[in-house]
């Protein structure tokens, strides 16, 4: 679950932010800071709606850290307050990286988060679409802080949108990257639907072919000289289906809607792309989280992933990689003119076939290296 501290308020102004625009869904003059009294009814509802010992709390914005540092503390000494005997909470921060400093990262390091930071790149390239709200770079706030979290050794994960500027640059940010001693980046496409003009995406958002070539690029790179010290999150789940094992990432589950939003008041939406009026399904002062989890609204929305892909899916032969990818970005039809297929579905076909030989040959060594299992 995304739980959303302080809503869509953040510091920067980043061009192709989704989320800004959400804070449009409550009047205008509204906090949209968590209060206290709802922090810890939201505490207790997680924990009391999770049925495994590790509890996952996943804060996010906006910029989270707008909450203020005092916010946070209390916040885990909440967690701690209501944690029942032999279970253990794991807390992850995503950021922008520009709040970062010495106190914030004392605490982060003694409370054992996990931090996703965000960064496109080099200057040149972060700075084309993310900036503070004056329109300056924000490189420096966001490298001193990412800079920080290292020197820490905080856990931290480089989340790098791949765009139009970035997009045709795959060796040049991966080894950037690399230079900042990154083991752990998660490469997100931008797909920025617009509809006029005669173009389904903004200027911003870089083709699927050229996404995939992207993908393919770094791949080869990774394949030769960096397995066991880079972890990338994609390639990542290409691999899982070598071992028969189920896709821990959303968009590439056969099924989504297992990673919902809790808006700072306490509004319950489905997806954190689907943060809308149709996809508000109730706030946690009135209806219990656990009840949301599991209300038909929900599975609903989490089973019309399946329910709705084209003939064109079922029959890929890298269907079990994909499974369709994130809903919201099918958009456009099918070679045989079925709607529902993914824009990204060149690239992620491009790629996936790639890296396939590759995901083969380490299932073959791993079955032979384990005949109890075939």
């Amino acid at each position: 679950m995304f739980a959303k501290p302080v809503g869509a308020t953040c510091n920067l102004a980043c061009q192709y932010c989704y989320y800004l625009e959400k804070k449009n869904l409550y009047p205008e003059g509204t906090s949209l800071r968590m209060s206290d009294d709802l922090l810890e009814e939201y505490i207790i509802q997680h924990i009391n709606a999770s049925s495994v010992p590790d509890i996952f709390f996943s804060w996010h914005g906006g910029e989270p850290t707008l909450a203020g540092l005092q916010f946070f503390e209390r916040m885990v000494k909440l967690q701690q307050k209501h944690l029942p005997e032999n279970f253990r909470i794991i807390n992850g921060l995503q950021t922008n990286g520009t709040l970062l400093n010495h106190e914030w990262c004392l605490f982060l390091k003694k409370e054992n988060f996990i931090v996703g930071i965000s960064m496109d790149g080099p200057e040149s390239f972060h700075s084309a679409n993310r900036f503070r709200k004056d329109g300056q770079s924000c490189f420096e706030e966001v490298l001193r802080g990412y800079q920080l979290l290292k020197t820490y050794e905080i856990p931290c994960e480089i989340l790098c949108v791949v765009n139009s500027s970035n997009a045709t640059h795959p060796l040049e940010i991966y080894r950037y990257f690399k230079h900042l001693k990154a083991e752990f980046i998660t490469f997100i496409p931008l797909v920025e639907r617009i509809n006029s003009n005669g173009s389904l995406v903004s200027e911003r958002s870089a083709s699927a072919k050229v996404f995939g070539e992207f993908l393919c690029a770094i791949f080869d790179e990774w394949k030769t000289s960096d397995i066991g010290s880079v972890k990338i999150q994609v390639f990542e789940e290409a691999i899982r289906t070598a071992f028969g094992l189920e896709h821990t990432l959303c968009i590439f589950k056969e099924t989504c809607g297992g990673v919902p939003v809790l808006e700072s008041n306490g509004d319950f939406y489905s997806c954190d792309h689907f943060v809308n009026e149709e996809h508000l399904l109730g706030n946690i002062r009135k209806t219990p989280l656990s009840q949301l989890l599991e209300s038909p609204a929900q599975k609903a929305f989490g089973q019309a992933k399946l329910a709705l892909l084209p003939d064109y899916c079922l029959k890929c032969e890298v269907r079990e990689m994909c499974n369709g990818a994130c809903p919201k970005d099918r958009f456009i039809d099918t070679p045989d003119v079925q709607s529902g297929l993914n824009y990204l579905c060149e690239g992620y076909k491009l790629f996936f076939n790639h890296c396939k030989p590759f995901v083969e040959k380490v299932a073959e060594v791993w079955r032979l290296s384990n005949p109890e299992v075939q």
